[in-house]
């Protein structure tokens, strides 16, 4: 048996690739281009030997820092490019002969040249925003002071009339009756101050104006009729032209002390109409000559960053591997002479000749006259986990990874899940119509694979793009397991022939509601057409597809087992396969392999036996005849196998709990006592200290009573999962009969009932909703809920069985990783 395990072809996604621990002594002349010339390979893992220290006590910490500096400089040139609206031209060549200090002094003389440009055109948009808001403000305040002054003359008379009708008194007037004075403003004691302020704060300033002056004043106010750039956040905004009238020195304090705190700005609005109108003018002269002004700056800017746009995306992947250099440089050691750098890393074996020849190449591109020394070392620790994948098996090994990351060498469940995954989401989703739907989307994906995969995708779409092989093989398989459940959104089709059924008798109209008879051989694949809409329909897809569910349960945590069997092989563990493999498969087998071989002869017979009968007194009574419930050959011994099952099960729970932890204290102790006979050869000196220190060290590696409740809930776990376990793939025959149901319920009561109706409104209305409800709730919400369910079936019920996950992922230093990160 071993040499016909040992002569099968190796899978190269069974396993892990090999990796070796290799060190690396670089002369410091070439460290730079060596490790560039890795980074362009991408198939060497470096181990940080400066752990220890901060990132400011590393050797290349100061070219880390430029680099950091020289990163954040080409950020603000991208943002500066896209708040100009200006469009970078991709550029993804290198020029090797770039050096990094004269790209840093590029970058240097770009941002001053951008930020000066930048202060300036601020300034002169600050100024050009002013004069704007002073030409808005004269047009709108003088129209105030117009009015003012010709309502103040309009009542000149009756204000006189009344003062002399009162025998010459005159009372002190009022600040409103002064406004109304015919004598200019500031003659009259009444002065006024005008200017803008944003429309949002516009009720909170005047009604804090009015409790200030407590109500002695006059506001209007009336909206600006354009919007003006805000210069610090570059918006347009609304803003409104107010005038407040007011009188006393103390009034005028408070009010410029609130138009400050407010933000507004005021403006000075001189009474002559003259002297406004003159004003106006040298204001719109001045607003032209800064809007030329600002047209030019913002071309010789906008060239500017053309310029730097042109090469940005060069120079920002230029920074970022020549950042990611120097952090795997700080990842090495000096020697003791300070003239090499040592590292170490991890390295897939096949990848040792590539490796080795990068190096040489390095060393002559370098002109060193040393070159790098290259050499396997042992490794003590794991080593990472590393599988080749490709575009297909990719998303697979990600959907494992999200569990854990495999142990070094562990049996890959990837493998197997690339079918079995996609089929078990069938089962439950099972509908050729449906499944057309999703390849049409799948097909849709691989069309634009090429485009979209240059695209800067959502979230969503994103991982929608990045599972498209996996939703291909879902659709394949649905439309497979649609066929043999005969559903196209629910309706059974005659695609293989005619069916086995037919009505009782002549009369017989309705086969729905008379009862069928069968008066031909089976349907040629899959279910009868004629089962559906009958009596008898829900019982027969019932039995069908939960003993079906069973069956597939069975056979995947069996192969799980199996694949426990190969890793205990493969890692030279006997203890695992004589005291956990063997009980975990007879344990499992004689009850729920019992059960399943049940079914198959049932199905293969046609037998009408009752199966939870069987089971049930399987524990309850194993020596009771079966009688009608026989289902096999051999009824008089059928007591005697069921006891011997049952003997079975009982035995592997204690074969499973108590040999393996003694036997791994026998071989613990085998061990240290060979330990302590050894050290005492070894010399006189250490005979008081090591064997102590020895014992000790050994005593914390091996704890017994750890090791038995480990193994003991182990056990535990084990027996009462294949229980639930079993039940859990009952799921499998739950979702698949609510998802034919609720197809069903959309198909019947929206679209049949829609088209009873002779009205084309109605039929229309009954098709769009039979639309929108196949396609939000069974091809999203229905395939999210198959999906995580299949999800939970692999994970825990299949990959528990054998699977540990306690690896880490072999990430090797390679610039395909790092070229589009964000910094």
């Amino acid at each position: 048996m071993d040499d016909f395990l040992d002569k099968l072809p190796q899978m190269d996604l069974m396993r892990s690739e090999k990796m070796t621990l290799v060190q690396l002594i670089i002369p410091v002349d070439s460290a730079h281009r060596s490790v560039t010339y890795l980074g362009e390979l991408g198939l060497l893992q470096f181990r940080d030997l400066n752990a220890d220290k901060s990132p400011f006590q590393r050797t290349f910490a100061t070219q880390v820092k430029r680099c950091g500096e020289m990163s954040r400089k080409l950020r603000f040139f991208k943002d500066q490019i896209d708040k100009a609206g200006l469009r970078c031209l991709q550029r993804h060549e290198l020029d090797p002969n770039i050096e990094l200090g004269d790209l840093e002094r590029q970058l240097a003389d770009h941002e001053h040249e951008v930020l000066e440009m930048n202060s300036n055109s601020e300034k002169l948009r600050q100024t050009y925003n002013e004069l704007l808001e002073f030409k808005i403000v004269l047009q709108k305040a003088s129209g105030f002071l117009v009015s003012s002054n010709a309502h103040a003359i309009g009542d000149e008379t009756e204000l006189h009339e009344s003062t002399y009708s009162n025998n010459g008194f005159i009372e002190s007037s009022f600040l409103l009756e002064q406004e109304m004075r015919p004598e200019p403003l500031n003659q009259s004691g009444l002065r006024f101050i005008s200017g803008i302020i944003n429309k949002d704060k516009l009720l909170r300033f005047e009604r804090m104006l009015f409790r200030a002056t407590r109500g002695n004043m006059l506001f209007n106010q009336t909206p600006s009729d354009e919007e003006i750039m805000d210069p610090s956040t570059s918006e347009m905004v609304e803003k409104n032209v107010f005038v407040v009238f007011f009188s006393g020195e103390q009034a005028r304090t408070k009010i410029l002390k609130i138009c400050e705190a407010f933000g507004a700005n005021c403006y000075p609005v001189p009474e002559d109409i003259t002297k406004q109108r003159q004003l106006t003018r040298e204001v719109l002269s001045r607003l032209s000559d800064l809007e030329a002004t600002l047209d030019a700056g913002s071309r010789h800017r906008n060239n500017a960053l053309n310029a730097v746009g042109y090469s940005l995306t060069k120079w920002m992947t230029t920074v970022r591997r020549e950042k990611a250099v120097y952090d795997t440089l700080n990842m090495l050691n000096f020697d003791v002479t300070k003239k090499c750098l040592v590292g170490e890393g991890w390295c897939p074996t096949f990848a040792k000749t590539q490796i080795h020849e990068v190096l040489q190449r390095a060393t002559s591109d370098s002109n060193s006259q040393v070159g790098v020394i290259f050499h396997v070392m042992h490794a003590v620790e794991s080593p990472p986990t590393y599988f080749r994948t490709n575009k297909l098996t990719n998303a697979f090994q990600e959907i494992i990874d999200a569990y854990g990351v495999a142990r070094y060498q562990e049996a890959n469940p990837a493998v197997y899940s690339v079918v079995t995954y996609p089929f078990l989401f069938a089962v439950m989703f099972g509908d050729w119509g449906h499944g057309l739907c999703l390849l049409l989307g799948a097909l849709y994906l691989l069309a634009r694979e090429r485009k979209l995969s240059k695209q800067k995708l959502g979230s969503f779409m994103e991982m929608l793009f990045g599972g498209r092989y996996v939703i291909l093989l879902m659709a394949l398989f649905s439309i497979y397991c649609g066929l043999i459940y005969n559903e196209f959104f629910s309706v059974p089709f005659h695609i293989f022939g005619g069916s086995a059924y037919k009505c009782r008798d002549t009369t017989c109209s309705d086969a729905y509601t008379a009862g069928l008879v069968k008066y031909r051989g089976p349907y040629p694949f899959g279910v009868d057409p004629s089962w559906r809409g009958s009596r008898s329909e829900l019982p027969y897809l019932n039995s069908l597809k939960m003993k079906m569910s069973i069956l597939l349960g069975i056979a995947q945590m069996n192969l799980g087992l199996i694949l426990s069997f190969f890793n205990a092989r493969f890692f030279g563990s006997s203890l695992d396969i004589r005291y956990q493999f063997i009980p975990q498969m007879i344990f499992l087998n004689s009850l729920f392999g019992y059960l399943s071989l049940l079914i198959i002869i049932k199905w293969c017979t046609g037998s009408q036996a009752d199966l939870y009968h069987v089971m049930i007194y399987m524990f309850l009574s194993p020596t009771e005849e079966l009688g009608e419930n026989e289902l096999f050959w051999g009824q008089p011994f059928a007591p005697s196998l069921l006891i011997l099952l049952l003997l079975l099960a009982f035995i592997a729970v204690p074969w499973m709990l108590f040999p393996k932890p003694f036997a791994l204290r026998k071989i613990h102790m085998e061990r240290f006592q060979g330990r302590t006979y050894g050290l005492l050869g070894t010399s006189e000196v250490d005979l008081d200290v090591e064997p102590d220190s020895a014992r000790s060290h050994q005593e914390e590696e091996f704890n017994f009573s750890e090791i038995f409740v480990h193994q003991l809930i182990h056990s535990i776990e084990f027996v009462l999962g294949s229980v639930s376990n079993t039940a859990s793939y009952l799921r499998l025959w739950a979702l698949s009969l609510a998802h034919s149901e609720l197809s069903t319920v959309f198909y019947e009561k929206v679209l049949l009932l829609a088209w009873e109706y002779e009205n084309i409104l109605i039929r229309l209305i009954g098709v769009v909703v039979f639309a929108f409800a196949t396609a939000f709730i069974l091809l999203m919400m229905e395939t999210l809920s198959a999906f995580l369910h299949a999800l939970r079936l692999h994970w825990v019920e299949f990959m528990g069985k054998f699977f540990h996950g306690d690896g880490y992922k072999f990430k090797p230093f390679s610039f395909t990783l790092i070229s589009y990160d964000d910094e």
